[in-house]
């Protein structure tokens, strides 16, 4: 299914309300030990981290309490996207500065100060506790609901397959037993894109489904629908359209056992090209394009293509390009090895090359340093349009590459 991906993990940062400061002022406003003396207290939270509360008290009487800087965030220039695997970062730790008591309301004796003071940290502790394990029982408690929400309207079967992001099983909607896809992917593989609009965070894989459904007949998207999901505390859970009978390529070219005519593989590849301009104009690059990632429904005269897995893809701009490859390594377009950089649409044109190669030469899977190397070559006994097609697809130089619409008027799928 998917290929990988590398992510860039978060920071954490700390804060404390100000209306626990103030009154953390408030109990110590009428302070004044003899000396100058700090008292560090510490306290575990429910999540484990240990946070330090610290009270400094000035020689001359008054007390201050310290602020500690908050951690600054390295995004690694990621602006958008959110690991869930890191924790959640918490707002900033701020104090607020206390007055200097004036001189001449006197000292106090040490051991009653010291004796308050822990009263007053105690009491404040307890506070912080009591509300963070009530944050975390609540965000528990919504989960539940959520997954609870979920057996009780689908039903969950067998396994179909797995990939480096998720699982998906067979499934049913209980309601009128339309047949599901279901796909559990861990937390820690959760990518998150924020909606302009709402400003709301999404998962990535969520955005671009949304994105393709919208404005576009379901009968005529390529792309497999986007039912229902649920944003768990442990993993994401997305119910997909499921074609009932359908295979993916892969496997309908194992049951052809062997390579593909021409006139099916055509058939196939047009289908598959008007996709990629449907992602293309979506602005949407799927980065992992091949056999397995393309569903075959067979309910029908002729194969009809349907485009799956979009857990590597991303929104992208005609100028973007990418330095961190994300799909399947035996099919990194050559530039990546050239310069370290790909772009979307020589990727998407190169990775629909693959595909028609391996339609047709079931014999010798396509991996890209094996290609250039010259250790695997294009058949000689495919038409001379059909070799000018794939080496049009599998050109090196992505100035000589064609685009997808260029693509889409080659004679040879005339």
């Amino acid at each position: 299914m998917s290929g990988h991906c590398v992510q860039t993990p978060f920071n954490l940062k700390f804060k404390m309300s100000s209306f626990i400061s103030e009154s953390l002022s408030q109990m110590f406003m009428n302070l004044h030990p003899p000396a100058a003396l700090v008292t560090l207290h510490t306290y575990q939270n429910g999540s484990g981290f240990v946070r330090k509360l610290r009270v400094c008290k000035s020689a001359c009487g008054g007390q201050q309490a310290r602020k500690r800087k908050a951690s600054k965030v390295e995004d690694g220039g990621i602006s958008k996207r959110l690991k869930t695997s890191d924790p959640v970062p918490l707002e900033d730790f701020t104090r607020v500065k206390r007055k200097l008591l004036e001189e001449n309301n006197g000292p106090r004796k040490r051991l009653r100060v010291c004796e308050h003071e822990e009263r007053c940290v105690e009491a404040i502790i307890s506070s912080l506790e009591s509300s963070e394990k009530k944050k975390k029982s609540t965000a528990a408690t919504s989960g539940e609901t959520s997954r609870q929400a979920f057996e009780a309207k689908y039903q969950q079967l067998n396994p179909l397959g797995a990939g480096g992001q998720g699982c998906v099983y067979a499934g049913f909607r209980r309601e009128d037993h339309v047949p599901v896809a279901i796909k559990h992917i861990p937390r820690e593989n959760v990518i998150y894109e924020s909606v302009r609009k709402s400003k709301k965070m999404l998962p990535l894989e969520v955005a671009v489904m949304l994105k393709m459904a919208h404005g576009k007949e379901d009968s005529k998207s390529a792309a497999i629908s986007l039912l229902d999901y649920y944003d768990l505390d442990q993993e994401l859970i997305l119910v997909l359209e499921r074609p009932v009978p359908a295979v993916d390529l892969f496997e309908y070219m194992e049951v052809k056992e062997g390579s593909m005519q021409e006139e099916e593989s055509r058939l196939i590849l047009k289908q598959l090209i008007e996709a990629a301009r449907e992602l293309q104009s979506k602005k949407v690059f799927h980065r992992d394009i091949k056999a397995e990632n393309i569903l075959i429904e067979t309910s029908t005269d002729f194969p009809r293509v349907r485009v799956i897995d979009f857990g590597l893809s991303c929104f992208s701009k005609k100028s973007s390009s990418y330095r961190i490859f994300c799909g399947t390594s035996a099919h990194i377009p050559p530039e990546w090895y050239q310069n370290k950089t790909y772009r979307a649409s020589p990727t998407t044109v190169w990775q629909i090359g693959v595909v028609l190669y391996d339609l047709l030469h079931w014999n010798d899977r396509f991996e890209t340093t094996s290609f250039l190397a010259g250790e695997i070559t294009i058949s000689k006994d495919l038409s001379p349009a059909c070799q000018d097609m794939l080496q049009l697809c599998l050109t090196k130089d992505t100035a000589l590459r064609p685009s997808l619409e260029e693509l889409s008027h080659h004679p040879w799928l005339a």
